[in-house]
């Protein structure tokens, strides 16, 4: 079996569970991880025996970059790498710029001659995948998606990024119909100012739409916790029969999940044509390995 030759790009919580990911994938090889140079020698743990860089362009052949970083840095990495000729899949987590994304690595992508899997996480990602089905089993209705609770990554890496705080948690509470409430919980650097920070967070398009408490810890390691969830439900009309009521619902550890699907993704991109993907897009059965007529035997 020819293996996937697949880089990850990016060391953070996401990166670390691609890394367990990928080892555990019979179709994969983790050709290395690509590193800030600032973070080459820091945080190893995991990469024993794995080949770390500062550039993808240090590693041999590289199919698939699979990127971990902060979401709003996708664009600008994607966009490089498509332009080397490798594919890329990511996580990319802002439900209204998805599209603009889509067209801009789409451009990129087939100019390159390779695809490109966009969101690829469970929200978008997954969960997309999920809420297409649902439609299609009940064209006319309303399906809400609650999210949590939980620690949601991408509000959490926004939240700390902000001037003044030192570590951030961003917990999720669903509300009901598809409403949510965040708590961040943020660690202030000496001489910072909560009152600032909280402006700073709730003026930021991830906060701005929402419900938004943001509370001083003492320490955000004593409290953090990465599981999270979902649980959708549809309500609506199948031809012109009433009421069909269908759910989804998961607990999760969030970063663990968000990594396996890319990996999964890693595997699909590469069967696609030269463009970019969202998830629904995607035929299911190209995310995972094993040959076609025994997933139809087995799925089926």
């Amino acid at each position: 079996m020819k293996k996937i030759k697949v880089a990850i790009i990016g060391y953070g919580n996401i990166g670390k569970f691609s890394v367990e990911a990928a080892l555990a994938a019979p179709d994969i090889e983790l050709c290395g991880v690509v590193r800030r140079a600032s973070s080459l020698s820091n945080n190893t743990s995991g990469l024993a025996g794995i080949k770390v860089v500062s550039n993808i362009d240090e590693l041999e052949k590289v199919d698939v970059a699979i990127l971990c970083g902060p979401t709003r840095s996708v664009p600008e990495i994607a966009v490089s790498i498509l332009k080397k000729g490798i594919c890329t899949v990511d996580s990319y987590d802002i439900h209204g710029e998805l599209w603009n994304l889509h067209q801009q690595l789409d451009e990129v992508a087939k100019a390159n001659g390779v695809a490109s899997i966009i969101s690829a996480g469970w929200d978008p990602g997954t969960d997309s995948v999920i809420r297409t089905l649902f439609q299609a089993m009940v064209p006319k209705g309303i399906t809400y998606t609650n999210f949590g609770p939980g620690m949601s990554m991408g509000h959490s890496v926004v939240a700390n990024s902000k001037v003044g705080v030192k570590n951030a948690l961003s917990m999720t509470i669903p509300l009901g119909t598809g409403i949510h409430r965040r708590m961040v919980y943020v660690e202030l650097e000496k001489g910072a100012s909560l009152a600032d920070v909280t402006a700073e967070i709730k003026a930021d398009s991830y906060f701005a739409h929402d419900e938004t408490h943001v509370m001083e810890v003492e320490s955000v390691d004593r409290i953090k916790d990465m599981g999270h969830g979902v649980f959708l439900e549809r309500k609506g009309v199948s031809g012109m029969t009433q009421n069909q009521r269908m759910s989804f619902s998961m607990s999760i550890n969030n970063p663990a999940l968000t990594a396996q699907i890319l990996v999964s993704c890693a595997r699909a991109v590469v069967k696609q044509k030269p463009g970019a993907y969202a998830l629904p897009e995607i035929a299911p059965m190209d995310l995972l390995s094993g040959d076609r007529e025994t997933l139809i035997k087995s799925l089926v």
